[in-house]
C-alpha cells in the first residue's frame, strides 16, 4: 500500500485534560508517513508539559500568543508539507486505523481531493454518546442541510489551499463550514468512507456546547441568501437517507426515522 505523507495540525489552547489522548490518537495509528504539526496558543494550565513530552516524535510545535482557533490553524495549514491534511481539535480524537484507510482509498480515488469517514460524539471520559454517519457531501447538500462532513474525520489535498486559500479568521465559530462550503463549491471531488474515523468530545468548555447562538448567526451571515427552498431540503434529506441505505446503514436510517416520528 501507498503512503503518502499525512499532515496533522491541532490547534491547542488550555486543553491539558484532553490534549494528550489528542496527541496519542495520531501518534499511535501505526502509519508511517506522518507530520504532525501541534500550534498552542500560550497555554498556562500545563499542556506545553505535555507537548513537551512527545516534542521528539513532533515535526514542529509552538507555544505563544495567537488570534485564534482559525488563526492557529492556518499557521500549521502553512508549515504542512503532506500529500493530505486535516487538523484535529486538542479535545477530539482520531480512531485507530483511519489513517491507513485513507491512504487505500486515496490510492482507489488518485482524482478525490476531500475524503471522509462517519465520527461519534464521545463525553470527558471517552463514552460514545452518539454515531453520526455522513454520505459523499456536495456543496448543495451543505447549502441543504449545514454540516453534512466534520473536521475530526475528513482530510484533503494540501494543494486545494493554492486554489482557494485558508479558514477565515475573522469567523470564530463556523470557521469550519465556511472553508468545506468553499471548497465544495469549487466542485472538488469528495468520497465518503463508510467507517467511524474520528470522535468530537462534547464537555462543557466547547463551543458546541455553550456557543450554539454565535455558530448559527455565522452561518447565517456565510449562507448570505443561498440557502434552498424547503422541498429542495427534503430532496437533498432523501438522497441522505438513499445513499445511506446504499451504503447498508438500515439500522441508523430506522433509528433516525423513528426519532422523527417522535419529535
Amino acid at each position: 500500500m501507498k503512503t503518502p505523507k499525512i499532515s496533522v495540525i491541532t490547534p491547542s489552547f488550555n486543553q491539558a485534560s484532553y490534549l494528550e489522548r489528542t496527541i496519542r490518537s495520531v501518534l499511535d495509528q501505526c502509519y508511517p508517513n506522518i507530520e504532525y504539526i501541534i500550534i498552542d496558543g500560550g497555554s498556562t494550565d500545563g499542556s506545553t508539559d505535555i507537548i513537551r513530552k512527545y516534542a521528539d516524535r513532533l515535526t514542529y510545535w509552538v507555544s505563544e500568543a495567537d488570534r485564534g482557533q482559525a488563526h492557529a490553524i492556518n499557521k500549521g495549514l502553512l508549515r504542512a508539507t503532506g500529500e493530505w491534511v486535516a487538523w484535529q481539535n486538542s479535545d477530539d480524537i482520531f480512531y485507530p486505523g483511519a489513517f491507513s484507510q485513507l491512504a487505500q482509498m486515496a490510492a482507489k480515488k488518485p482524482d478525490a481531493d476531500l475524503i471522509i469517514g462517519n465520527m461519534n460524539l464521545i463525553d470527558k471520559d471517552d463514552v460514545l454518546l452518539r454515531d453520526i454517519k455522513y454520505v459523499r457531501p456536495t456543496y448543495r447538500s451543505m447549502l441543504a442541510e449545514g454540516m453534512v462532513l466534520t473536521n475530526q474525520a475528513a482530510f484533503w489535498k494540501r494543494g486545494v489551499h493554492s486554489q482557494i486559500g485558508v479558514l477565515d479568521e475573522a469567523l470564530d465559530c463556523a470557521f469550519d463550514f465556511e472553508w468545506f462550503l468553499r471548497l465544495l463549491q469549487q466542485k472538488r471531488t469528495s468520497i465518503h468512507v463508510p467507517s467511524t474515523w474520528g470522535a468530537l468530545r462534547l464537555h462543557d468548555e466547547t463551543k458546541t456546547s455553550n456557543r450554539q447562538h454565535v455558530f448559527q448567526a455565522e452561518i447565517q451571515k456565510i449562507l448570505n441568501g443561498r440557502e434552498l427552498s424547503t422541498w429542495q431540503v427534503r430532496l437533498f434529506q432523501l438522497r441522505r437517507m438513499v445513499l445511506m441505505l446504499k451504503d447498508m446503514e438500515i439500522s441508523y436510517v430506522l433509528r433516525g426515522a423513528r426519532k422523527r416520528l417522535r419529535t
